[in-house]
């Protein structure tokens, strides 16, 4: 699912985008705004796959206020102005989409991010705690630890993240082929597991017991 937002300072603008958006299976477009200052609050808080973007608004430029978002975000940029083309590429959008255009060529646009989506390797994991969101790269995790309705999140700098999230939900979020779950309460990268003595396995100064229901998993892993 590619979760999306929409930013323009016209509400007929953002109103055929969210009816052409609907009609999109696998396009979640999550919110619309039309001021630059909501949108911004609301990307530093929660992970956005894509932005239909306006370029020309009366605050910033939304080809500036595409630079300024610290999150991996693609951008489709829907403009009346078709000066702005060369530019927007340059800055590796997805697509630019001519106002007014039809849900054709709007449909058109979505699938180059399937496709661009597709072909990405993530590296890296989007988690809101402590009301921000944080880009966690994939190699500076040493080990998740599940605590009830928590995830900590132990960094191989001896710092750790706390965040509001089940073991499950989390691990849909990593790569299935750089982490496994290794217990109820553990997810490990496969890449720590150096030591396993006595079904437990030794990461630093962790030592983590292997359940009865991953020990087969762990196993094919040490195998491969």
């Amino acid at each position: 699912m590619i979760r999306a937002i929409a930013l323009d300072d016209e509400i007929l603008a953002l109103r055929i985008i969210e009816n052409y958006a609907e009609k999109i299976e696998n396009l979640s477009l999550e919110k619309t705004f039309n001021i630059q200052s909501d949108a911004q609050k609301y990307l530093n808080k929660f992970p956005v796959d894509l932005i239909f973007l306006d370029i020309e608004m009366p605050s910033k430029n939304g080809m500036d206020f595409y630079k300024n978002i610290s999150q991996n975000t693609k951008v489709i940029f829907t403009t009346a102005y078709s000066e702005y083309a060369v530019d927007a590429f340059s800055i590796n959008a997805i697509d630019y989409l001519l106002k007014p255009f039809s849900f054709e060529r709007f449909k058109a646009a979505v699938e180059k991010v399937k496709i661009n989506t597709e072909t990405d390797e993530v590296t890296y994991l989007s988690i809101r705690a402590d009301y921000k969101l944080h880009k966690i790269n994939f190699n500076d995790i040493l080990l998740i630890e599940g605590l009830d309705d928590y995830i900590q999140i132990h960094l191989i700098d001896h710092s750790k993240i706390i965040a509001r999230s089940s073991m499950k939900s989390i691990l849909e979020k990593l790569s299935e082929k750089d982490f496994v779950r290794v217990h109820r309460s553990y997810i490990v990268p496969v890449n720590n597991i150096k030591t396993i003595v006595n079904r437990n396995i030794h990461i630093g100064e962790f030592i983590i017991p292997i359940g009865e229901t991953y020990k087969d998993t762990v196993m094919k892993i040490l195998n491969r």
